[in-house]
């Protein structure tokens, strides 16, 4: 039978599939527009089984907060092309709105969040059959607190919520601890709530780094006292190559190699371990201050640390949580 124009609008205003594409269901289902729709539906569950193993690394970021809760929608999709699309920006919107509406605490929690009669599992199945792209929600962070706010960095593909322990906030303040945490990437809120992880794997660098610091200083100045010049022969490559020029005899690169090797021998069984510690430690400082978000300073102000710029807006001021997700990076 003639498929009506009509039919074909309207069935497109209701899936947001494409033009073809309701105009054949129609006519499979004999104008049926309720059976068309399910034709749609099962078309985008079969795109979606047929890209599940493609690499979906674009996508839209979106954050949103009301009192107390704040939240971040990540939904991915194989290219930038499909990620710029207004649908899909909008089906991000509508999921974050569902899962900030309930308050959501997970990301299995938002998939079987209804945004009409549909979840959100299923809404994203259909988007897949309107694009025939792999599609998948890709991070939902959350942060509850007595103040929240949000920031989405242009592009949409970097959004971050923060969490302070006061009511009554108002929004620059919060949007500017926002954007800090966009633009400095903290690892956590203080040293306190660093993983101990994190610290172990950080001071065991922070030593090996160190003992590597003290040798290489014992064997230059040995080098240097033997008359030969160290940026001559601190590596094989360098020493073969200034051999070639001219600039490095023969029996100064074995002098020199055999000068590096009893002394590094000698000085790494030697290394004075306090001062070793006491070394690592200050280099520990250095990293919690540097990733710390409390400790860090301000994006705004470099005279002044995120504490000390939240202490000035209100006595007490404090992050107590944040998130940042980041296509770029995860």
């Amino acid at each position: 039978m003639a498929v009506n124009i009509e039919d074909i609008k309207k069935l497109r205003h209701m899936t947001g599939a494409g033009m073809m594409d309701c105009k054949n269901a129609l006519a499979e289902t004999g104008g049926d527009i309720d059976a068309a729709i399910e034709i749609i539906r099962k078309k985008g569950q079969a795109v979606a089984a047929k890209r599940e193993d493609r690499e979906a690394a674009e996508g839209c970021v979106l954050s949103a907060v009301k009192p107390g809760f704040a939240a971040i929608v990540a939904l991915k999709c194989e290219t930038d092309f499909v990620a710029k699309n207004e649908s899909f920006r909008q089906l991000t919107k509508d999921i974050l709105d569902a899962a900030l509406a309930a308050s959501a605490k997970s990301l299995d929690e938002v998939k079987a969040l209804k945004i009409g009669d549909r979840t959100v599992e299923e809404k994203i199945t259909d988007e897949i059959g309107k694009t025939g792209e792999k599609m998948e929600l890709g991070a939902y962070e959350y942060v509850e607190a007595p103040s929240v706010a949000g920031y989405d960095h242009l592009g949409n593909k970097l959004a971050t919520i923060i969490g302070l322990n006061m009511e009554g906030v108002d929004d620059y303040t919060g949007k500017e601890i926002a954007m800090q945490v966009a633009a400095m990437n903290p690892v956590a809120v203080d040293r306190d709530s660093v993983p101990q992880s994190i610290k172990d794997g950080e001071y065991t660098v922070a030593v090996e780094k160190t003992k590597a610091e003290q040798v290489h200083k014992a064997v230059e100045a040995a080098i240097r006292k033997a008359g030969i010049n160290p940026n001559l022969v601190d590596s094989e490559d360098h020493i073969e190559s200034n051999m070639a020029k001219g600039w490095l005899t023969q029996e100064e690169a074995d002098k020199a190699r055999e000068i590096a090797k009893t002394t590094a021998e000698a000085k790494a069984a030697n290394l004075p371990e306090q001062m070793i510690k006491n070394i690592a430690q200050g280099r520990m400082n250095k990293f919690f201050k540097e990733n710390c978000l409390m400790e860090q300073e301000s994006h705004r102000d470099g005279k002044m640390t995120v504490g000390q710029y939240l202490e000035s807006v209100k006595k007490g001021l404090a992050v107590v949580a944040f998130k940042r997700v980041n296509l770029n990076e995860d």
